[in-house]
This record gives structure tokens, C-alpha cells and sequence, in this order.
């Protein structure tokens, strides 16, 4: 089948509704060569008007089942079987060319030609139709092959079978004929109308000639406005041509001005040059920053890492802060229990005290019993080098007391007290075990050895930090 950018108009109407006595085949040959182009000629009849869409398409018409009767009009009463029903099945189409004088109410003579390509390749019997916008058939040629030529003539034999039903069939077609012939008279009525209507658009067109006349008399007039309009713009075209002088020195000074700008655009161009180069030197001052920028990301993160170090040192000395505040503890109450025994020992010597000078005032007692004066008597002091206390020659049974060493008063130990976190601390504590109490009450900045209460450690921290940044 033909391929085209559109598909012709078809209709589902069947034949029996169709007009095909207003389209003639002319020449239509009973056999075409293949491979070769071929041409249709036909001819519009008098009643016919063609429109733009009406196209001739090639059909395939069968003569052994027949669904439909055509009756050619180029032939004289020559009948032919068709295998179609509607225009639908084409086999091929090309469009018509409308004729030069539409207007023209006698024959025209028209022709289109089928390429070779699209045409069919097999030996079955075809005819042309031809097909207005509407989808109705107009006319149709008589059936025709495409296979090569044969110079013998062909003899078909027929069995008593077959020509009975051919004879069967021509009564068919005689009936269907008769109906054809009624179906004339009708399209004969219909053309007696369309007559009567032809000339009464003639009677139209001879109003539209009268009214032509008086458009070309309108002309005429208008003509002569347009020879006046036409003097009036030559002399303004004068005057445009001084105008375009005086606009050719304004180019000129417009030159001059452009060649101004252009050695501008020069120096523009220079300064971009510069700017360039300088943006170079930019990019490579901003490669040396962004290693700077490295090289400092590198420092912050290895202060970072001293900072976590720092961190891990002070959990430590939090440890050791408590280690130590334990062993504080641990010291102060053993410190407690020193005074407690302290005041035992002092009530223990206040009471010996006591019991001494008792003892002093009994001995004495007994002395002036004894006729001697205490205060007579040769005292000796005890020799504590040779482990024992002497006799006292006054005694007849010796000082029962000697043995007993008097132990001085104790004084009362002075305190000592923590800068840091107030604590006291006995005087006789050495100064390195006061040290170690201070260190874990106060935070050292590894920098610059300034040092916080162990309470503001935040305050540390954040001074620390202030040395990384």
C-alpha cells in the first residue's frame, strides 16, 4: 500500500448509493506490465464540480464471488464485478489535480499517474474509482491485471457447472441492472434540479459581473489617489535623501566617536589583562594561605590532642587529689586522736601533779616526826645515765618517788593552716606533706604556671583553652 502523510476520505455508504456516471475512464487497457509506472486518464463531466480532497484510488474486484454490481459508463451497457463494498479498501490512491477553469461547463480531460512501487504485484483483477472528500465513488473504470503480455490468445473452458451458474448469475445481474436503470432515472431527476440551480448561479454571476464593472470604476478612481499618494512620496523621498546625508555625516562622527571607544576598549582590555594577572597572583597567594590554613589545622588539632592529654592528666590528679584527701583524712584523725591522748596525758600529769604534792607534804610530815627539816636535806639529782634514780641519804628507806621522772608540760602544738582550702595542720607536720595537701586543691595552667582553686575548674579550662586558639 502507498504510505502518505494523510489517508484519503473514505465512507461505509455502499455502492448502490453512488453516482459513477460523473467521472469517464478513458483508455483503460485489460492488462499492465509490471514494474512500470502507469497513467489513468479520466474525464470530469459537465455536472461534476471536483474539490481538493477527491482522490483515485485502484481497487480489487473479484469475478468469482461478487458481492457487488458496477455498471461503467464509458462502455455501453457493459457490467463488471467488484470485490469491495465500501472506499475503504483501497489497495493504493494518489490525489487529483483540480483542473485550471473550474468554471468551465465542458469536459475536462484529466490524468494522474501511479508510481510502479506501490502498485500491486499479484495477477488479480483491479479497477480505478474515483473518490470525492465525502468518501462517495464518481466513477469507475473496468477491471484490469497487471501481468506480462502474451501474444497467444488464451482459451478459457467451462464446465456445465460453471455456465450454469454464470447463466444464474447473469439473471442476477439483469435484475440488479434493472434496479441501476431505475436508480438513472432518479439521478436524472436530481440532475434536472442541479441544472435549474446552475442557472440560477448564473443569474448570481451576471450580478457579480455588474458589480465587478462598478469595482473597476472604483479602481480607476482609487488609481488616481494612489498617482497623487505616489507624487507626495516621491517628494518625501527627497527629502529622506537629504535626510540620509545629513545622517551620513552623523555616521561619520559616530565612526569617529566608535574608533574613540575602540582604542577605550583597548585599554579596558589591558586593564583586564592586569586584573587577570593579578588574580593570578591572588590564586596563588590563596594556595599559599589554604596551606597556611592547614598547617594551622594541624597545630589546633595537635593542641587539641594536648588538650585531651591535659584532660587525662587531670582525671589523674583528681585520683590522686582523692588518694590524698583520704590519706588527709586518715592524718586528721589520727591528728584527733593524738589530742585526745594529749588531754589524757595532760589530766594523767595535772593528776600526778596532785599526788606529789601530797606525797611532798607527807614526806615532810614524816621528816618532822623524824626531827630532820626537808629543806636540810641533801638533794641529789637523779643520774638518768645510769639507768636508776639514787637513794636520798635523808631517807631511812629511801624515796620511794625517785624512780618517777617528771615529764614536762607539753605545750600546746601550734596550727597551721591551707592558703587554699582553709584546713589546719598541726606545726610539727614537715612541709613537703603540707605541699602535697595543696596540689590537688589547686589547678596549675601548664603554660604559664598560673594557678586556680580546685572549685573553679570551668575558669581552667577555659584558660587553657584561650592558649590553643
Amino acid at each position: 500500500m502507498e504510505e502518505t502523510i494523510e489517508d484519503p476520505p473514505t465512507s461505509a455508504v455502499l455502492l448502490d448509493h453512488c453516482h459513477f456516471s460523473q467521472v469517464i475512464f478513458n483508455s483503460v487497457e485489460k492488462f499492465y506490465v509490471p514494474g512500470g509506472d502507469i497513467t489513468c486518464y479520466y474525464t470530469l463531466t459537465q455536472h461534476f464540480i471536483p474539490r481538493r480532497k477527491d482522490w483515485i484510488g485502484i481497487f480489487r474486484c473479484s469475478l468469482n464471488h461478487t458481492p457487488q454490481l458496477l455498471i461503467c459508463p464509458n462502455t455501453t451497457g457493459s457490467q463488471h464485478q467488484v470485490g469491495w463494498k465500501t472506499t475503504r479498501e483501497y489497495y493504493t490512491f494518489m490525489w487529483v489535480t483540480l483542473p485550471v477553469d473550474l468554471n468551465s461547463r465542458s469536459p475536462k480531460q484529466q490524468e494522474v499517474q501511479f508510481k510502479a512501487y506501490y502498485l500491486p504485484k499479484d495477477d488479480e483483477y483491479y479497477q480505478f474509482c474515483y473518490v470525492d472528500q465525502d468518501g462517495v465513488v464518481r466513477g469507475a473504470s473496468i477491471p484490469f491485471q497487471f501481468c506480462p503480455e502474451n501474444e497467444e490468445d488464451i482459451l478459457v473452458v467451462t464446465t456445465q457447472g460453471e455456465v450454469e451458474e454464470i447463466e444464474q448469475h447473469n439473471e442476477e445481474l439483469c435484475r440488479e441492472n434493472k434496479q441501476l436503470k431505475d436508480s438513472c432515472v432518479s439521478l436524472e431527476k436530481q440532475n434536472a434540479d442541479m441544472h435549474a440551480r446552475l442557472q440560477k448561479k448564473q443569474e448570481e454571476l451576471e450580478t457579480l459581473k455588474s458589480i465587478n464593472k462598478k469595482l473597476e470604476q472604483t479602481m480607476k478612481e482609487q488609481k488616481d489617489c494612489w498617482e497623487t499618494e505616489l507624487l507626495q512620496l516621491k517628494e518625501q523621498n527627497q527629502k529622506m535623501s537629504s535626510e540620509n546625508e545629513k545622517m551620513g555625516v552623523r555616521v561619520d562622527q559616530l565612526q569617529a566617536q566608535l574608533s574613540t571607544q575602540e582604542k577605550e576598549i583597548e585599554k579596558l582590555v589591558q586593564g583586564v589583562q592586569d586584573k587577570a594577572e593579578q588574580l593570578e597572583d591572588l590564586k596563588k597567594e590563596n594556595g599559599q594561605l589554604f596551606l597556611s590554613l592547614t598547617e594551622q589545622r594541624e597545630h589546633r588539632k595537635e593542641l587539641e590532642r594536648t588538650v585531651e592529654e591535659m584532660k587525662q592528666k587531670e582525671t589523674t590528679a583528681a585520683k590522686k587529689e582523692q588518694e590524698l584527701t583520704d590519706q588527709n583524712f586518715d592524718l586528721s584523725k589520727r591528728l584527733s586522736e593524738n589530742k585526745i591522748l594529749c588531754n589524757v596525758l595532760q589530766k594523767e600529769k595535772e593528776r600526778m601533779e596532785e599526788e606529789n604534792g601530797l606525797l611532798k607534804m607527807e614526806n615532810s610530815t614524816l621528816l618532822s616526826y623524824m626531827g630532820l627539816n626537808y629543806d636540810s636535806l641533801p638533794h641529789q639529782a637523779p643520774a638518768s645515765n645510769q639507768g636508776g634514780a639514787r637513794q636520798n641519804p635523808g631517807l631511812v628507806y629511801g624515796n620511794p618517788y625517785s624512780g618517777i621522772q617528771e615529764s614536762p608540760a607539753p605545750s600546746l602544738l601550734s596550727i597551721k593552716k591551707c592558703p587554699t582550702c582553709k584546713s589546719d595542720f598541726p606545726d610539727d607536720l614537715f612541709d613537703h606533706t603540707l605541699e602535697q595537701h595543696m596540689q590537688p586543691c589547686s589547678l596549675n595552667c601548664p603554660i604559664c604556671d598560673k594557678a586556680f582553686p580546685a572549685k573553679e575548674k570551668q575558669i581552667f579550662e577555659d584558660h587553657v583553652l584561650c592558649h590553643t586558639l
